[in-house]
């Protein structure tokens, strides 16, 4: 039998508890709706844990705060989006920004 990794055995044991998870919600309502104020909390979830993850990635190098040229190209994404612009107008906006903010320090 060949050796199994610790790192196999951690994605193993997440796959099993993502599953318990997923599983809980219909097991415990047996096909209730949620209720209105537990709806209007998952609907939030999502936006709260991608403002978290972008913010996090913008401003946090190793275990202190940076403001670099990252911030740069937030800032830039930030003002396309407020612009109406499309997703990939957005992007290349806050990549630029990003560079020109690189090229320029």
């Amino acid at each position: 039998m060949a050796h199994v990794s610790a790192a196999w055995i951690t994605i193993g044991a997440l796959a099993v508890a993502t599953a318990v998870i997923k599983a809980a919600g219909p097991v415990a309502l047996g096909g209730r709706p949620l209720p209105p104020r537990v709806t209007a909390v998952v609907v939030l979830l999502a936006p709260a844990i991608l403002a978290a993850l972008v913010v996090t990635e913008t401003f946090a190098s190793g275990r202190s705060l940076a403001i670099d040229e990252r911030a740069a190209g937030l800032i830039a994404a930030a003002a396309a989006i407020w612009l109406r612009a499309s997703l990939p107008v957005v992007v290349i906006v806050a990549a630029a920004a990003a560079a020109g903010a690189r090229a320029i320090a």
